[in-house]
């Protein structure tokens, strides 16, 4: 049986993107790129109604191309669990009230029992302040939190 990765809006951003002139970025775009085309066949991937929402958004042809590629990646539901975990993880201040839709990902990745959510976001969901208080609500509410990391981080095995 495979693992399970939740693709977050970031990494869809990152794999589509123009290459940037920005080095950590153009690195991070090369990773994303790698793993897209290396590991992600090894995994059973999923996204949800909310990645489709936010790749949605902006330039046209960007939207296009992020639309494509994940068009036969599987959806998760987002339930009333994961609308209460979610809200859980902002009373707790895991993640900021301000950004509601990062809690959404984490809480759809763990309602739904996902081995590894794969992001690029650093500030609010894969940050080393912030997992420990993540980790600790997902589990007080009763659920696992899926290993939180970047296609790197998931490049081996």
């Amino acid at each position: 049986m495979k693992s399970t990765v939740y693709i977050e809006t970031s990494v869809v951003s990152y794999y589509t993107g123009r290459p940037s002139r920005d080095l950590v970025i153009a690195a991070r775009q090369q990773q994303t790129n790698d793993w897209w085309a290396n590991r992600l066949p090894g995994f059973d991937v999923f996204v949800s109604n909310l990645v489709l929402e936010e790749v949605s958004t902006g330039d046209p042809n960007a939207v296009g191309k992020r639309l494509l590629s994940i068009e036969d990646i599987p959806l998760l539901d987002l339930t009333e669990d994961v609308f209460s975990l979610s809200e859980v993880l902002l009373k707790h201040h895991a993640i900021p009230k301000e950004y509601p839709e990062d809690a959404l990902h984490i809480a759809v990745s763990a309602v739904h029992g996902i081995d590894y959510l794969l992001t690029w976001n650093f500030t609010h969901i894969n940050n080393a302040e912030t997992k420990s208080k993540i980790e600790k609500s997902v589990w007080d509410y009763g659920y696992e939190c899926s290993v939180i990391c970047t296609p790197e981080e998931l490049m081996g095995g």
